[in-house]
């Protein structure tokens, strides 16, 4: 069973920087895409940032050019760096991985981190 566990949520001014990481319990290259992805109450999940195990990126047009995603192989973990956080950042923020096996893809997520941005 693959479990990922986020950290680094919390309280942050408008304008701030906070930098959410997720742990794997496996290596995780063996994604074949890991992401953050984030729910605020009353709207669905929406994507956020990923990178597929050939570092290609993809990030939602609301945080381009403030959210960086990257990872670290060595230490199975993948980070989210936040910057000039604002108000609408608020929501839940869960780590995803994708596993493709025989064409069939498994989605993992995490627990969740909150993210509060106060104005």
């Amino acid at each position: 069973q693959v479990q990922l566990v986020e950290s680094g949520g919390g309280l942050v001014q408008a304008g701030g920087s906070l930098r959410l990481s997720c742990a794997a319990s496996r290596s995780i290259k063996s994604f074949s895409t890991i992401g953050w992805y984030r729910q605020a109450p009353g709207n669905q999940r929406e994507m956020v940032a990923t990178i597929t195990r050939n570092d290609a990126t993809n990030y939602a047009d609301s945080v381009k050019g403030r959210f960086t995603i990257s990872r670290d192989n060595a230490k199975n973990t993948m980070y989210l760096q936040m910057n000039s956080l604002k108000p609408d950042d608020t929501a839940v923020y869960y780590c995803n991985g994708k596993q493709l096996v025989i064409a069939t893809s498994y989605d993992y997520w995490g627990q969740g981190t909150q993210v509060t941005v106060s104005s």
